[in-house]
Order: structure tokens, then C-alpha cells, then sequence
């Protein structure tokens, strides 16, 4: 029997029809899909432009999730009045509109390379589902290929997230900021299409204050399972005057990113073993100016020296350990350095006792309530939140830590860098 839409959804439907961004995030069965196929069939009836995407992580995601949906997506919707058949050596979906003939054609975005596919193309809207599996470089190649469309029509799909995932940071959270936007929040709880009593028996299942329930039942944008840093919450951000104290021992730690971020932290060891994360230096590769290795050494190189002149516990007794893969960066940081007059020892970080073991002094120092992190160090504080172990690692046996962009794991790396080699001061 068919059950209709909840007043979100309606909301969300009526909301498609006057906004050219239309996202559906939440949590899983949810209806998110069903929303977003008759949002984009209803904007297609009245779309200007005849060649239109769906697209997924595989091409069989975007046929099984738009095309078909459970007997209601686009065939479903559009009946008598669509055929499949093949455009350009594409499968695709031809549809007869009030307009004239429409052509969407569907596409896989799990792979950089699957971005050369739809280069030169110009679409008058799409719809990616499960936008958060695919990758970046489809993503924006799929976004520009809507700016010339007459009638600019963007349909995104997702399962909640970790906060820090490339999607948010470089795309939702900038356009969340506007108005422009038509958003819908979906749970289960909004899909009328699961009986209450089905819903409640299954749920009932789920440990209500796990990340799992929260992350895939209520939509939230969790760490996820199998987070690293459990009970981080519990330690003490640093405070005003905090900086003043004196302390047993200094460092600097620093990660140098290609793509990724390029990170510096300053930390503090204090004579009763506590841990101070005091300052820090983030840049990433396409927030605002992009910088060459050179700009990153004259860059650190300053904010060095600056806490250099600050704590006498850093001037007097401090180091520096950089990333030991990059030899030439050393030697041209070395260089600045001492131009900047900065008279500390940079040796080349330390990796043999491995990720694991630094993870394993960083859990200790927080289940001990010993680890103390700057109020404004935000990147840290959200890396040591959203840090996760791998889970196909884990069945294979093997301890892996994520590092896949969705979080600021080379904050983590840094702070490691520069705390390992006085481990013997907090053991």
C-alpha cells in the first residue's frame, strides 16, 4: 500500500521546485532516495536543458538508486512516457516532457579517473546519491559541468558523515552558510513507509547512546565506530594564563602535506607529567592561498620564532622534529631557521616504535585526564573526536588508523612527532 510523504518531505519536494541546491542527509531508510528521484523527476519535466546525470560510487548505484529505487525512481515515475537505451555509449534514460525529450545518462564516481568521462559535457542538472562515497575529483568536475545549464539544478543524496569529511569542509558547510539552499534532515522516523512496529522492534537493537545509532538511525555526523581517542572529552582545554606556566620540556612537531594538510604543533610537558598542546600552525591546501614548500618553510619559520621569543621553555632546552620523509624541507627549514635566528637542534621525526604505540601514549595520557589542549586549536580537537580505526584493516588483523581526508589526521601526526621522543617524561 502506498503511503505517501511525511511534512518534511512534502516540504523538501516543494522546496526542489524554486532551489537550485537540494541535499538529503540523514540517517539510513530514511526515504532520502524516493525524495530526491521525484524532486529531480519533477524538475526535469520542466528543465530547459535535454542532457541530464545521475551518477553514484558505481554506475550500478545510480541505475539500482535513481532508475529504479525500489519501484520508485525515475521508470517508475515517468512509465509510458521513458524507454532505456544507450546515448553516446552511455547507458541512459530517455524521457518524453511537455519541453521535448530529455536524456539522463548514468555514470560511476568512485574513482578520480572516472572524472575524464563526463569532461566536456554540459548537464542541466544531476543527481549524485551517495555524494560522500565518490570521489572529490568527480564530484567537482560533476559541479562544473552545471555552469552554463540554463536551469541549474543540483540533487545530492548522503548518509551522515564524520564532521571532518571532505564534503562538508570543502563544499556543504560553505553553502549551508547561505540561503540558497534547500536541506532536508531525514531519519526513519520521517520514511511512513516502515510500519512503527517494524521500526520500534528493530530498534530496539541499538545501543541508543553508541555512535552506530546515532550515525546511521538518527543522521548525526559522528566520529563513527570504532573511534581511537574514547573519553577525549573528558580532558581540560587550556585556559587564559595557561600559556604563562613553565615547563619541563618543549618541541615542535611537524607534518608536511602534499595535498593534505602541512601542520606544526608546539607542546608542553609539565614536571608532573601532564601533556599541554599550547599552539599550533594548520594550513591545507586549498583553504585560501595555495603555498609552495618554500612559502611553508618561510611561514614556519616565523611562527617558530615567534614562540621562540615567547617561552623561555622552548628558547632554552627546546627541539624541533620534522617529518622524516622530507629531507629537502628539512634542510631548507634548517636554512630558515637560523636566518630567523632561532638556535634549536631539527632533528628528522622518529617512526620506529610505530603509529600504534604513539596512539597507545596518547590514549594513556587521556585516560589519565592528563592531556590538555588549547581552546583555539579547533583541527586538534576534532581530530582527536573523529580518529577511528580502519575497519577493513581490522579484519585483516592489522591496527590502522583512517586517513582518508575526512579528518585532520596530520594534526595527530604532528603533535606525535614532537611528543614521542620525550615519552620517558609521561610513562
Amino acid at each position: 500500500m502506498y503511503l505517501g510523504f511525511s511534512d518534511k518531505q512534502k516540504g523538501y519536494l516543494r522546496a526542489s521546485l524554486a532551489a537550485w541546491l537540494n541535499v538529503a542527509e540523514g540517517g539510513k531508510r530514511a526515504g532520502k532516495n524516493v525524495v530526491n528521484a521525484l524532486a529531480f523527476a519533477m524538475n526535469l519535466e520542466i528543465s530547459p536543458e535535454r542532457l541530464h546525470l545521475v551518477a553514484g560510487v558505481t554506475k550500478s548505484c545510480a541505475l539500482i538508486n535513481v532508475f529504479d529505487c525500489n519501484g520508485l525512481g525515475l521508470v517508475a515515475f515517468f512509465g509510458d512516457r521513458c524507454r532505456r537505451g544507450s546515448f553516446e555509449g552511455r547507458d541512459a534514460l530517455f524521457v518524453q516532457t511537455a519541453l521535448g525529450e530529455r536524456v539522463v545518462i548514468a555514470e560511476g564516481g568512485g574513482k578520480a579517473s572516472d572524472a575524464a568521462r563526463i569532461k566536456g559535457m554540459s548537464f542541466g542538472s544531476i543527481y549524485l546519491t551517495e555524494v560522500n562515497e565518490m570521489h572529490q575529483d568527480f564530484f567537482f568536475e560533476a559541479m562544473d559541468r552545471t555552469i552554463a545549464s540554463r536551469g541549474r539544478k543540483v540533487f545530492l543524496d548522503l548518509n551522515a558523515k564524520p564532521p571532518g569529511h571532505w564534503f562538508y569542509r570543502e563544499f556543504l558547510d560553505f553553502h549551508q552558510k547561505g540561503a540558497e539552499i534547500n536541506f532536508g534532515h531525514f531519519t526513519i522516523f520521517d520514511n511512513l513507509a516502515v510500519p512503527q512496529e517494524c521500526r520500534d522492534g528493530v530498534l530496539e537493537t541499538y545501543d541508543k547512546g553508541g555512535a552506530w545509532y546515532k550515525r546511521d538511525i538518527l543522521g548525526l555526523r559522528e566520529g563513527g565506530v570504532g573511534g581511537i581517542y574514547k573519553g577525549f572529552g573528558g580532558n581540560k582545554e587550556l585556559g587564559i594564563g595557561d600559556e604563562e606556566l613553565r615547563y619541563r620540556q618543549m618541541a615542535v612537531g611537524i607534518d608536511v602535506g602534499g595535498r593534505d594538510a602541512t601542520v606544526a604543533t608546539l607542546i608542553g610537558i609539565t614536571a608532573d607529567g601532564h601533556l599541554h598542546l599550547v599552539d599550533g600552525f594548520y594550513h591545507r591546501q586549498g583553504d585560501g592561498q595555495g603555498m609552495t614548500h618554500q612559502m611553508y618553510v618561510e611561514a614556519l619559520g616565523q611562527r617558530i620564532r615567534a614562540w621562540y621569543d615567547k617561552y623561555n621553555s622552548f628558547a632554552f632546552g627546546g627541539a624541533v622534529f620534522c617529518e622524516s620523509a622530507e629531507k629537502m624541507f628539512r634542510t631548507a627549514l634548517s636554512k630558515e631557521l637560523g636566518r630567523q635566528g632561532v638556535l634549536l637542534p631539527l632533528h628528522p621525526s622518529y617512526k620506529g616504535d610505530g603509529v600504534v604505540e604513539r596512539i597507545r601514549l596518547f590514549c594513556m595520557l587521556i585516560s589519565g585526564k592528563r592531556l590538555f589542549v588549547a581552546a583555539h586549536l579547533k583541527p586538534w580537537v576534532d581530530a582527536f573526536y573523529q580518529a577511528r580505526w580502519c575497519e577493513k584493516a581490522r579484519e585483516r588483523g592489522e591496527w590502522k588508523r583512517v586517513d582518508d581526508g575526512s579528518y585532520s589526521v596530520d594534526c595527530l601526526d604532528s603533535a606525535e612527532y614532537a611528543v614521542v621522543p620525550f615519552k620517558h617524561m609521561l610513562v
